[in-house]
């Protein structure tokens, strides 16, 4: 089928590499002129892991084309929306981006088109752009809109497309509904070839869950929202821990072990960002609002979230004491690991705070340095973590890179000022960073500190009896 794909950002780029890669013939847009060449020149704008090599490929293939949004809506019977909702200050999502779209469309084209809203936007916005693509229709415009939620993850977007648990199309009549069902066929059958998997494990046929549109627009908002609800508690969860000296971790093993909980997003850190949640849960806020509804829980969930990186500033304090003039390292910058995407990173927070209480930072992430940049540049940016840590007083982990997992711990030992390490995502066993000679401090965890270490006596939490130089903090 021919389909079209406007906007070219994140959602944009996994929908249309997807969608060619499963057979289609795509055409995907992108209004700024700069990103528009990059692409039509091979250049990604975004890391997304897999993203790249399947673009190639399928432009290669002529599976998939760039253009402009005009060519989009004049060659396509199905047009997928996706361009940017940003927040605006109020905590409503700007759709004047999406306005834009309904209204190109109207005046242009003619015939039957299906109009699928793929952007996450407020619930009634399906009904919103029905109205404008009628208002303005110039050509004889009949058309269908049709919200299709995403549930992509930065760092996993291409396994999500291809691999879904569920398919949610919201539609107003059969003829939509046949055309989605058509689109998403050969991914309902899990029957394309993979280019994540030689043989794909366990493959398991998603379900497609036909609604009305209202429903499908408040499904994306409920769900992320939820997820968020679940990082704050866990994170509260973590506070209480600390203050009774219970551990978090096997807190939310024992929790996740319910099925009705499930151990998902039970992880505790400095706090959920990303242009996903917290858009979502301050524009889920506003359109209970606006329906009379008073989602007090969500408001609870966003100050929990808005408070982690003051809470984590102050565990810094109290391992330095001082945090004016000591050299901090951070490693990670990008919201979540796999991913460039420092938009509402807790990292960019975490930095401001630390730069305002006189701190001295050098900062490294595989990924994302080029973007934190241009939000931050007058920090320090190494070229690795080693680099990062030289001489350093602290090394803070904010995002959990699998480079930081296999990291030299004796060649660490040897280059930093002061052995202590914060770990803002509880990468790490305590009872091993401390072996390897370190002082350790993570979240909602009991915080270790070593004198000397011993290779031959192994530090063995379990065994108090044994003589050793570590010692329980």
């Amino acid at each position: 089928m021919k389909i079209s794909v406007i906007g070219g950002g994140y959602v944009g780029l996994t929908t249309a590499a997807c969608l060619a890669q499963i057979g289609h013939e795509v055409f995907c847009s992108e209004s700024d002129l700069a990103k528009l060449d990059k692409l039509q020149h091979g250049e990604m704008p975004i890391f997304e892991p897999h993203l790249e090599e399947i673009i190639k490929k399928m432009c290669g293939s002529g599976h998939l084309r760039f253009g402009l949004t005009e060519d989009a809506i004049d060659r396509s019977e199905a047009i997928f929306i996706c361009v940017g909702t940003p927040p605006l200050p109020n905590g409503d999502a700007d759709l004047s981006a999406i306005e834009g779209v309904a209204r190109s469309i109207a005046k242009r084209a003619s015939g039957y088109r299906l109009v699928i809203e793929k952007s996450t936007v407020p619930v009634q916005t399906g009904s919103q752009l029905r109205k404008q693509l009628s208002l303005h229709s110039m050509n004889g415009l009949e058309c269908d809109v049709v919200s299709n939620p995403e549930f992509l993850r930065e760092g996993t977007a291409v396994e999500d497309f291809l691999h879904p648990d569920r398919i949610v199309v919201g539609v107003e009549s059969r003829r939509a509904a046949k055309l989605l069902r058509d689109i998403y066929t050969p991914i309902i059958d899990q029957n394309f070839i993979c280019p994540l998997h030689s043989a794909c494990p366990e493959v398991v046929k998603p379900i497609f869950l036909t609604t009305d549109t209202g429903s499908a627009e408040l499904i994306k908002h409920a769900s992320n929202s939820f997820l968020a609800m679940k990082i704050s508690f866990i994170n509260m969860v973590a506070n209480l821990c600390e203050a009774v000296g219970a551990d978090v971790t096997r807190v939310a093993e024992g929790m996740g072990l319910d099925p009705r909980i499930g151990s998902s997003f039970l992880q505790p850190g400095i706090g959920f960002g990303g242009f996903c949640f917290p858009k979502d849960v301050q524009a889920f806020i506003r359109i209970a609002e606006k329906s009379g509804c008073d989602f007090s829980l969500l408001k609870e969930v966003e100050k929990i979230n808005q408070r982690r990186i003051a809470e984590f500033v102050e565990k810094v304090r109290k391992e330095l004491w001082v945090i004016r003039g000591k050299k901090i390292a951070l490693w990670g910058l990008a919201f979540k690991p796999n991913t460039d995407d420092v938009r509402f990173a807790p990292s960019i927070s975490l930095i401001k705070a630390l730069v305002e209480e006189g701190a001295i930072i050098s900062a490294y992430d595989p990924e994302a340095m080029e973007r934190t940049t241009a939000v931050l540049p007058d920090i320090t940016y190494s070229t690795d973590p080693y680099s990062a840590a030289q001489g350093t007083d602290a090394i803070l982990i904010v995002t959990e890179w699998d480079a930081f997992r296999d990291i030299d711990w004796k060649r660490l030992r040897s280059i930093v000022e002061h052995s202590l390490i914060i770990d803002g995502r509880n990468m790490f066993d305590p009872a091993d960073v401390a072996h390897h000679g370190f002082r350790y401090s993570s979240i909602g965890r009991k915080s270790f500190a070593v004198e000397t270490v011993h290779p031959a006596e192994p530090f063995d939490e379990l065994s108090p009896d044994k003589k050793t130089q570590e010692s329980l903090v």
